[in-house]
């Protein structure tokens, strides 16, 4: 019995007229005929009295007709469950990202390009109330958040935690040791975004200088990353944070990158979405987000190593470039 045969069945029951069958089919009649024949024959029985002026079903054909209705409707239904599963994997998943993410976003859109089928990824960038705003009202599926804060109307999803690591020049006397203790750095003005652009890391890293013993001394602010490296490497000596992962991708001539103690800021990030049962392209960024990247975890080992003193010595735990010409050499 096939699911053909008995919309053939279903047409001509509705009709009580092969020839009329045949026309809703857009078929020839007589390829109706022959599928009803090789359903009877299957069914060991008639469905229709046939005569030359009628057609009638038979007390087998009545009591096939709802069964066959039933079928038909449970075969559409799947087919439109498979279509919508069909276009949901092949649709865009909008994704509002963070900086800082260094090796950890090219981690995202390889496993989602791998677990999604046809959909895409969009990313998009915008501060962090408008990357939220438009997460609530479905503008985006879901986006990056740096810090835990209340997000009303959103679930956070917890992915990961980075350590920042200070960015300092190569020729400070600083930059030959393989860690920095944060109260070695008081006096030495802090280059960072400031507290309107960037509420959360900015409360970080002031919370974690007192923590150490001292008001930071606040410098020129952060503006880009290239021009502020370039400053802290050639100008005036100050400091600045990076994640751990940003800063092994980093260039910076004339600047060291090294691990923080005492304390270690250390900055979660979520995945902000809708509370609603999410769809395939979602769960797919969801599970991405959630994928171990072995470069991401080297960084974050060698930092914790270096905290621990697991035979570490001076240098040994630098990202970036840290050679300058005419400066110390300091290894990498």
């Amino acid at each position: 019995m096939e699911l053909r045969q008995l919309h053939y069945f279903l047409t001509v029951a509705e009709e009580l007229h092969f020839g009329r069958a045949a026309e809703r089919l857009h078929i020839v009649q007589s390829a109706v005929s022959q599928q009803i024949r090789r359903l009877e024959r299957d069914l060991g029985t008639d469905l229709f009295d046939r005569t030359t002026r009628t057609v009638r079903l038979t007390e087998a054909g009545k009591t096939l007709l709802p069964h066959a209705r039933q079928m038909l409707a449970t075969a559409a239904k799947a087919r439109t469950a498979i279509d919508e599963l069909r276009a949901e994997h092949a649709a865009t998943v909008r994704l509002g990202t963070s900086v800082g993410l260094g090796s950890r976003l090219e981690i995202i859109l390889a496993e989602f390009a791998r677990l999604s089928g046809n959909a895409t990824l969009e990313l998009v960038t915008a501060d962090t109330d408008e990357r939220l705003r438009r997460v609530r009202s479905g503008e985006l599926d879901a986006t990056l958040l740096r810090g835990e804060r209340p997000v009303p109307g959103l679930e956070l999803l917890p992915l990961w935690a980075d350590p920042l690591m200070v960015a300092l020049p190569a020729r400070h006397d600083l930059a030959v040791r393989g860690v920095i203790d944060l109260a070695d750095l008081a006096g030495l003005p802090l280059r960072l975004a400031s507290r309107q652009r960037n509420p959360t890391l900015h409360d970080l890293i002031t919370h974690c200088c007192r923590e150490a013993g001292f008001e930071p001394e606040f410098g020129p602010e952060f503006t880009t990353d290239q021009d502020t490296l370039a400053a802290i490497g050639f100008g005036r000596p100050s400091w600045t944070v990076f994640y751990a992962p940003q800063a092994e991708q980093l260039p910076g001539p004339g600047v060291v990158f090294r691990p923080l103690r005492n304390p270690t800021p250390v900055m979660r990030t979520f995945l902000a979405v809708r509370p609603a049962p999410p769809g395939a392209g979602l769960r797919a960024l969801i599970e991405a987000c959630h994928a171990p990247s072995s470069g991401v975890l080297d960084v974050v080992d060698r930092v914790q190593a270096v905290e621990r003193g697991d035979g570490l010595v001076e240098g040994e735990a630098g990202f970036g470039h840290d050679r300058m010409r005419g400066g110390p050499h300091v290894i990498s």
